[in-house]
């Protein structure tokens, strides 16, 4: 039987791509330490690095839900401890030592919301020590930190969520159930981009005039990143170096490709090629500006094989339209984070004859004896596509994507639940393979990956 969308949910549980994955998948049955938080209780939350991202998912965080309240917040630069106090009030508590604030009996949750190089330390010891951890995306700076932190998460019976939150928005919601409906036929082809033209767009974010190594814990800062003077545009503008950030790929191919999976409910490409470069920000930065990427997905029993391209362009000084274009066999989704597109296509079973086509290249006789044949074989209700259907869908105003993500973690913590929308296992789906992105641009190699397993592996014969 083909692979079709329309019987995936009958299909789901009995899909042998999934029954391989038990080792690695879920185990909330067998969880030790699942403490529920009751519904009347306020959830204490901690923010560990308060730069822009970590003030949009503070501020998110708060919105999502009466019961949480921030306590404490850390960061490595001390005006931005300062600006804590102004915008969340005196009374939080502030540090430039995260484990300060893990030591806190009054902390239950965490946001981990650093430079990427931090993500698997912090996590790990967030979870050691009684934490739920709220991290931002990437998961992991490396491949080879993903196991150890679902490991970690595993073991430690608490309730993490990692940061695409895209996927909590109306629009991904409707595109899943569109494809699963089988809308648009078996995919065969995904497309998705996220370019950008301009200075803040590409990470050249503002330095405060202030900034010094007294202002500024640069040794914390650097953990296991090779130790280097103080620099304060590595500091300020980290994204733009490999050593604690993780380049387009991680800040944004990894948006693009949680999502594609959340909608396919894919778990992941086999093969990844990049080609890019550094074509517009020469300003001391170690990553590409523009990269693209290929991605070969695998047959399984619940999806055709298809291929997906991402590009990032920072240089793109042209018309400007980041979205995603699922394409099938009988339509295509196009959406973005607030809207989507779908529209339905499907050929006629009659292959139809003329035109730019052999068949005036015949003589006359047997044209006459092709046209006899080809009436008898396919009727005249064979011969007419079905007109061309478009539907269009835009995300209510009050949707809000990333108050909803959290919403999702905060319902799990009271609910003493791992089963998050985007769980470690989820999350390192997409991590393992934009990170991988990464190692075949600066190797200019093809890198293999196993989804089931996540790892990487040796070409296949």
């Amino acid at each position: 039987m083909k692979p079709t969308r329309r019987n995936f949910i009958k299909k789901v549980t009995a899909a042998s791509a999934l029954v391989a994955t038990e080792s690695i998948a879920r185990p909330f049955a067998s969880i030790p330490n699942l403490t529920k938080i009751s519904p009347n209780d306020k959830i204490r939350i901690a923010t560990i690095g308060m730069g822009i991202q970590g003030h949009f998912d503070t501020r998110a965080a708060l919105k999502s839900s009466s019961a949480v309240e921030l306590v404490a917040a850390a960061d490595l630069y001390d005006g931005r401890l300062q600006r804590v106090k102004e915008t969340f009030g005196a009374s939080v508590f502030t540090t430039r030592d995260y484990r300060e604030i893990l030591a806190r009996p009054d902390v239950d949750a965490v946001l981990v919301v650093t430079p990427d190089h931090w993500h698997d330390h912090i996590t790990k010891d967030a979870l050691k020590a009684g934490k739920h951890v709220y991290c931002e995306k990437p998961m992991v700076h490396h491949i080879d930190e993903g196991l150890s932190v679902i490991d970690a998460w595993k073991k430690s019976g608490k309730t993490m969520q990692v940061g695409s939150q895209r996927i909590s928005g109306a629009a991904f919601q409707e595109a899943r159930r569109l494809l699963d409906a089988g809308d648009i036929g078996e995919i065969n082809y995904i497309e998705s981009n996220n370019d950008r033209f301009g200075a803040i767009g590409a990470w050249n974010y503002s330095i405060p005039p202030d900034a010094s190594p007294e202002t500024c814990d640069w040794d914390r800062f650097l953990g296991d990143a090779p130790k280097t003077p103080f620099d304060a545009k590595h500091f300020f503008r980290w994204r733009n170096y490999r050593e604690y950030g993780t380049g387009v790929a991680g800040d944004l191919f990894v948006h693009l490709i949680t999502g594609v999976h959340y909608v396919t409910r894919s778990m992941g490409p086999d093969r990844i090629f990049s080609s890019g470069q550094l074509s517009y920000w020469n300003d001391g930065r170690n990553v590409p500006d523009v990269l693209v990427s290929i991605l070969d997905y695998p047959k399984t029993d619940t999806q055709s094989q298809f291929q997906m391209v991402l590009r990032v362009n920072f240089a793109n000084a042209g018309s400007i339209k980041n979205l995603t274009r699922i394409i099938g066999t009988e339509g295509q989704i196009e959406f973005s984070e607030n809207n989507l597109i779908v529209t339905k296509k499907k050929l006629p079973k009659a292959p139809g004859y003329g035109n730019y086509d052999s068949f005036f290249t015949f003589p006359e006789n047997v044209q006459k004896d092709f046209v006899k044949q080809y009436e008898t074989q396919y009727p005249a209700d064979t011969r007419q596509a079905e007109p061309i259907k478009e539907m269009r869908f835009d995300s209510p105003k009050e949707d809000d994507q990333h108050a909803n993500h959290f919403a999702n973690f905060f319902e799990n913590i009271q609910k003493g639940s791992q089963g998050t929308i985007e769980d470690p296992v989820f999350a390192f789906r997409a991590a393992g393979p934009v990170l991988a992105c990464n190692e075949s641009y600066f190797d200019k190699k093809t890198v293999y990956w196993d989804p089931v397993e996540m790892k990487k592996v040796k070409r296949k014969k």
